[in-house]
């Protein structure tokens, strides 16, 4: 898991970008602790564009579109902490509507619903990084 100051930075990242991104999709596995084989650059265009694989386990999986699917964010966060409550809603305004997700009380907004999951998702994990000194779930109540 990488440090809090990148977990936060990460987190930024997803919330000012304004849509989904490849490239965003194997930094945010790569920080939650997965090893990422990114696709080689001279293989990325508009047809097929960045992407990679990971491992889990002794298993090479593709990277989840994890900026534009809620549900491949909502899969990894349960993996990686499946203790921890979350929620997202849309907030809509005369212009644009925009995402609020709240993962273990820490908030994140988003243009798409996955995007703030994410940012929420990073937040949490940094702020267990650097209050307990280790990215570890809250324990599970009964």
């Amino acid at each position: 898991m990488d440090s809090p100051d990148n977990l936060l930075a990460l987190a930024d990242r997803c919330e000012a970008i304004g849509k989904p991104d490849r490239a965003l999709d194997a930094d945010i596995y790569e920080a939650l602790g997965f090893t990422v084989r990114r696709k080689p650059r001279h293989l990325i265009n508009r047809r097929t564009p960045a992407g990679g694989i990971y491992q889990q386990g002794a298993l090479w999986k593709a990277l989840g579109s994890v900026s534009a699917n809620i549900d491949v964010a909502v899969g990894l966060l349960r993996q990686k902490a499946p203790g921890w409550s979350w929620s997202v809603q849309c907030v809509v305004g005369e212009d644009a509507a925009a995402f609020q997700a709240l993962v273990a009380e820490c908030s994140g907004n988003g243009t798409v619903g996955a995007l703030a999951l994410c940012a929420a998702m990073l937040r949490a994990f940094a702020d267990r990084d650097s209050t307990t000194g280790r990215a570890s779930p809250p324990p599970m109540q009964d």
